[in-house]
């Protein structure tokens, strides 16, 4: 039943990946419920009342309503966010993603505040406009809609690089994404042709309804799980 998802969403399947999923017992337990995970971020959360907004809760519901939908945790809505550039972690103290300047065991608290001071002043690199580029079973991921956009979102992200002091080894192929649920068990294969007709029928209904997603700006956030990032500073 595989043979019938894109080769990009084979991995969330039994009979492609049956190991388990990288965030459970950390980010969550194996009843979808969220564990104390504190550390920073830089997000564009999504633009309250807006019509894009309205667009993805409405994919967000198809997906909880389909069966099997009970092997995803789901983050709350108001939680819904681009993450534009990753801050530091409790559970991922470790080079290149913790800066090298500052030792392993600093305080997630003192992380967060030392950002705050080395973020003061930091000058963006002016708005950019994001489209939905595929629906998977954990949200979606998106790009910049245009060249010009998926420039500016570059240059954020090499600017930011400079106050975090470190860049991931991904920082050049970091692919932005809404995380709408983490997996807790990987779907069954049988259910495949199922949920690859969901997505393409959401991807469709998000061209259509939400060719651009709205963002408010970048902001420096705090969390203590996945279930609400604290905006501390808007950045210009």
């Amino acid at each position: 039943m595989l043979d019938t998802v894109r080769p990009s969403l084979a991995g969330f399947f039994e009979g492609a990946n049956p190991a388990p999923p990288t965030h459970l017992g950390t980010r969550y337990d194996a009843s979808g419920n969220f564990l104390p995970e504190p550390g920073n971020t830089i997000v564009c959360h999504l633009v309250e009342g807006s019509l894009s907004q309205a667009a993805i809760i409405e994919v967000r519901e198809r997906m909880l309503a389909m069966p099997g939908a009970d092997r995803l945790a789901f983050t709350p809505i108001s939680s819904l966010h681009m993450t534009l550039f990753q801050g530091i972690i409790e559970y991922r103290r470790r080079l290149p993603y913790w800066p090298s300047d500052v030792p392993l065991d600093t305080s997630i608290y003192d992380m967060t505040r030392l950002y705050l001071e080395r973020l003061q002043g930091f000058e963006g690199h002016g708005p950019f406009k994001i489209k939905v580029a595929e629906v998977v079973p954990t949200g979606l991921t998106v790009a910049g809609a245009t060249e010009q956009d998926r420039r500016i979102l570059k240059a954020w992200r090499d600017a930011l690089s400079v106050p975090f002091g470190y860049r991931h080894p991904d920082h050049d192929t970091y692919v932005f994404h809404i995380t709408f649920a983490y997996q807790i068990r990987r779907f069954a294969d049988e259910r495949a042709a199922a949920w690859q007709e969901l997505f393409d029928d959401c991807l469709s209904f998000l061209e259509s309804k939400a060719p651009v997603i709205d963002l408010k700006p970048p902001a420096f956030c705090s969390f203590k799980d996945m279930k609400h990032f604290e905006e501390l500073l808007v950045l210009g």
